[in-house]
Parts: C-alpha cells; structure tokens; sequence
C-alpha cells in the first residue's frame, strides 16, 4: 500500500485479479491450510458449506434458498473474508475502477491526461461489501442507476452527456460482492434489469450508449415460501443464477444448544449472576423443534434459530429478576423461569388456521409442554409405561416397582406450591418436602452438581404432570401440584369464576 501512483503500483509488480479469481484463490488457500470458510457457521460442514465452496471454485453467481433464520445473510457478509485484504482503485472513481483496466469515462480520461502520474487509493475489503434489502418499492435506478439533473446543471452538461450519470448500487459494487436479499420480493420489471448484469457483466442506463463491464460477484437469498406469499423469482432470472443451495435448520439439539449459546447477548454481571444448566437449554432446544413439527405453526414459514436466541435471554433475564427480588446474589434457571419465554415464542412463530383458533399464547404453552414432556421420558422411565405394569400379587407376572409411586401417592393428602419470585432457600425447601423426589433424581443422574438438583427435582413435577400422574395448576404467583383430580377440580373452579368474572 506504500504505491500512490499509477507508475508506482506498475513497478510493483502487483497484477489484477477478477473477485472471482480472488475468491477462488484464497478459498483455494484456505482448503489447502485446512482452515474452514467459514467461522461461528454451525451444522453446514457436510451440506451447505461445501456446495458453496463447489459454486465459489466455479465462479458462480448464488442464491441461498431456506427459510428464515438459517444463517444465509451471515454467510453472505462472510463471504468478504475471502477477498483480497486491500486492492488499488483508480483515486475519486465513483465505481472502485482498477487502474490497469478502467471502465468509466472518468477513470480512463484522468489516465489519459495523467499517465503514471495518475493517482491511486487503496481499499480495504470490508467496503467492498454492498447489500440492497428487496422490496417492491426497489426501482431500476436504484439497483443500475439514471440521470441526474443536477449533476447535469451543475457542470453545465446536456442530458445527452453520459457523465450526467448517477450510478446505481451495483456499478458501485464493481470489484466487490453485492447481495440482493429476499430476492422473490422484486419486482418482476426490476428483476429484469439484472439479465445482462448476470450474464454479459454489463449495464444500461436509461438508453445512454455505454457498456460498463462490471466485476461482481452476486449472491441472493431467498425463502421457499416467498415464491407463493410474495413473488417469485422469474424463470429467465433464475436460469441466469448458477447455484442454487438449500439450507436448514440444526439436525439435533446438541447443534441448536450450540449456535444458541453462541448468539445469546448477555451482560457480563447477568452471567455471573444467574447459571443456565444444560436441562433448561435442552429445554429451549426442544420448544423450536417442537414448533417445526407441530400441526398448530405453519411448516413453510419457519421456525427462526432467533427463538432459541430469544428465549434463553428471556429465561435468564427471568431468573436475574427473580434473584433481585428475592436478595440472592446468583441463582440456577428453573423450569417455572420457561414461563417468560412465551412472548418470545408468539412473535417468531406464524400460525395455521388451527393454531389461531386456538390462539398464539395457548400454542406457546402447548409447546413448552410439549417439549416437557418428549424430554422427560429420555430423561427418566416412561410414566407412561410404568403406570401400565403388573402389580404385585397379580395373576400377571409383577413388574418392577413404578419409581414415582411414593411421589405420586404424597399429593393425595398434600399440595405444593413453587412460587416464581420464591428465593433459594425456600424453593429448596418447598421441593425437599416430597419424600424420595431428590433420591429419585440423585439415582438416575448421579453426575449432577448440587446446586443443579433442585431444578431436575422440579422438572420431574413437571414431567409427571404432563404425563397426568399428578395435577398442576397455574397460579398467578406460580403453580401449585397436587393431585390430578383435585388439580382437574380446580381448574374447572377457577374457570368458572374467571367466566363470572368477565
């Protein structure tokens, strides 16, 4: 970067390059280095990443298709990791010319007159990204460019003069990436624009006789279910765009646990205060996967990675207020905390008829028990299958003793109620009143830390009540378990006096 001239940069030695020719030849070095393309992209090491590093390697225009939040903008910006650290521009050149190949008449007049003398400017490649957001407001000047007025006035110019240009976004993209996401949402017009772009390299400007031979590399992104809602992205168009790679959602929850975790914004002294266990982030793992599977949320919108993101910041965020309430300098996620995730789950999950008959918050909780209940069973013995085996003295053969009969048989003659601004102390001790409940889960988990046992004694109040072994009800304060007909009692009774109330 020491070279400020046209004759320096020559005696350098430096050669231009095309971006393609660039992005080939660092994705080249990075593979032969055994480095990744990508860093903090998670669940794309044998789907997506190497089918965009096929599509780099043959120099191919790309469009990310998958439904939302599945990571194809940030893979886009990504992309500029692979461009060359700094190249040289022709200095005052609106659209980024090479000083060995020019392809506006201004940089190849100031040439003209200067020669070797001509000045140079160097830029990084972060400014070589551009991105334009498509929505149906898009015009062709936006995206190629049009005449300008007061340029024209300005310099005194005819409207016949191509200097009186205004380019566009993607002249301004020359030597760089440009990204158009949402693509399905241009207009079929403005989609047209890009024909030759895409496969001459070059543009027209409102009629003006000039051929701009542009350098760029193009990605697009779209959602599957844009070609219905929204638009479509036309045929002539896509034939045009050489690769197309689908994306996906996280295959299993470990991948979910571990892209969430590493988005999650916390501030430092909420992360001292308040510890999340791997249960509760199961937990939240499962809500998502839950949501892509339920009959209530529609399949083709998607279930966002940002609810997972979402959700565990509401739970901590739920856990740090309750820690300040109650005086406890640091605390553990309880399972009552998933309780303040629902405002995250309603905004980021689109309904079927179905699911909004029976309306968005009620779907949040169907999904938390849901998720409850699926992972309670991989967790600790099937309720179900327990409740089912022979007794002893049966002309059956006898079983194994059900584990949770000595919990289940205490909420005939007791309640108990987990308040959720409850502190430490008093949430430990409303829990160790139930006979057997800590030697249950101590048994079946014996890894576990102390302070993580009282959240899985809970959880295994909750799970039984999921699978009706005992009754739960939702308290404004909290929730109360006893047993499942008193429970079944008590939410008649108190929706009976909430239709009185109304």
């Amino acid at each position: 970067m020491t070279q400020h001239t046209l004759g320096e940069l020559k005696r350098s030695g430096w050669q231009s390059r095309s971006v393609k020719e660039e992005l080939r030849a660092n994705l080249i070095a990075r593979i032969r280095a055994k480095q990744p393309l990508f860093d903090g992209i998670h669940g794309y090491e044998h789907t997506v990443i190497p089918a965009l590093e096929r599509a780099i390697l043959a120099g191919h225009s790309i469009n990310l298709l998958g439904l939302r939040g599945q990571a194809k903008t940030r893979m886009a910006r990504a992309l500029v990791q692979l461009l060359d650290e700094w190249i040289p521009v022709v200095e005052g050149s609106e659209i980024n010319d090479d000083p060995f190949a020019p392809i506006s008449r201004y940089a190849k007049e100031l040439i003209a007159k200067h020669g070797d003398n001509t000045p140079i400017a160097w830029m990084h490649r972060d400014q070589r990204y551009s991105e334009k957001l498509a929505t149906p407001d898009t015009t062709v000047a936006d995206l190629i460019g049009d005449s300008d007025p007061i340029k024209a006035a300005n310099l005194k110019l005819d409207y016949s003069d191509e200097r009186v240009i205004h380019f566009g976004l993607i002249p301004r993209s020359h030597r760089g990436i440009f990204v158009v996401n949402e693509l399905p949402d241009l207009q079929p017009r403005i989609q047209v624009a890009l024909f030759n772009i895409l496969q001459e390299g070059d543009v027209q400007i409102r009629g003006f006789k000039l051929r701009l031979p542009l350098d760029i590399q193009f990605v697009f992104t779209a959602n599957p279910e844009d070609y219905t809602n929204r638009g479509a992205i036309i045929t002539p168009l896509k034939d045009r765009i050489q690769s197309q790679i689908l994306t996906h959602y996280p295959g299993s929850i470990e991948l979910g646990m571990k892209i969430t975790a590493q988005e999650v914004r916390s501030p430092e002294e909420q992360a001292k205060r308040v510890r999340v266990p791997d249960l509760i982030r199961v937990l939240i793992e499962r809500i998502a996967m839950e949501a892509r599977a339920s009959e209530f949320v529609d399949p083709k919108s998607g279930v966002s990675a940002r609810l997972t993101i979402s959700a565990l910041e509401s739970v901590i965020s739920a856990a740090e207020r309750r820690a300040l309430r109650s005086g406890d300098e640091r605390t553990v996620a309880r399972v009552t905390d998933l309780f303040a995730v629902v405002p995250a789950i309603t905004g980021k999950i689109e309904l079927v008829y179905e699911g909004e008959q029976e309306g968005p918050e009620k779907v949040a909780h169907h999904l938390m028990s849901v998720s409850i209940r699926n992972a309670f069973k991989e967790l600790f013995p099937d309720p179900e299958k327990t409740r089912r085996q022979p007794k002893a003295g049966s002309a059956q053969r006898p079983g194994k003793p059900d584990p949770y009969a000595e919990i289940i048989g205490w909420f005939d003659a007791h309640e108990l109620d987990l308040l959720l601004e409850a502190n430490d102390a008093d949430y430990r001790k409303a829990l160790n009143a139930l006979p057997s409940l800590r030697e249950l889960v101590t048994r079946a988990h014996p890894y576990l830390q102390p302070e993580e046992v009282p959240l899985w004694m809970e959880f295994v109040l909750h799970g039984l009540s999921e699978h009706s072994r005992i009754g739960r009800n939702t308290l404004l304060e909290g929730v109360r378990f006893g047993d499942v007909l008193g429970s079944v009692m008590g939410s008649s009774a108190m929706e009976e006096e909430g239709d009185g109330d109304r």
